[in-house]
């Protein structure tokens, strides 16, 4: 059944609905996780919550806080199973930051010394101390001004 919190189109609404299927591995009342299709890495998870949300831009308190807290959960039990090396936390919003399905999710993905991962951090020279306290200063700034949706 189609909830009014959902998109009739969004992927991972239907998931959320149970009408497509999914490897769920975690659920609560707000939040799934269940693995991607296609996994960059053994144990690679997906937290999103119940309700659609676009992207993290358009997340409130009442969306993020369950996901995060879920996604935490989901991160010890990953730790647990598979004694990875490490963990990236992923999250991308608006497709130049190749977000490709527009519900709000967390990628949580096991890392290995050895895995096939590529880096994707750019290698960049270190920027000089104006521009980076010019930078924190305009960021500090909105901050002030936008505040957090609840």
């Amino acid at each position: 059944m189609l909830s009014s919190d959902s998109e009739p189109s969004c992927p991972f609404c239907e998931i959320a609905e149970g009408r497509a299927s999914a490897d769920r591995v975690y659920e609560t009342p707000e939040v799934l996780a269940f693995l991607p299709l296609a996994p960059a890495t053994t144990g690679h998870t997906l937290v999103i919550p119940k309700r659609h949300v676009t992207d993290l831009w358009h997340a409130d308190s009442g969306s993020l806080m369950p996901t995060m807290a879920a996604s935490l959960v989901v991160a010890q039990a990953l730790k647990k199973a598979f004694s990875p090396d490490g963990l990236n936390l992923i999250n991308s919003a608006g497709s130049a930051a190749t977000q490709t399905v527009f519900h709000l999710h967390i990628h949580l993905v096991p890392r290995w010394d050895d895995d096939q991962m590529a880096e994707f951090w750019p290698k960049t020279a270190p920027w000089s101390a104006s521009k980076r306290a010019s930078t924190a200063e305009v960021i500090r700034k909105n901050i002030t001004d936008c505040g957090l949706r609840s």
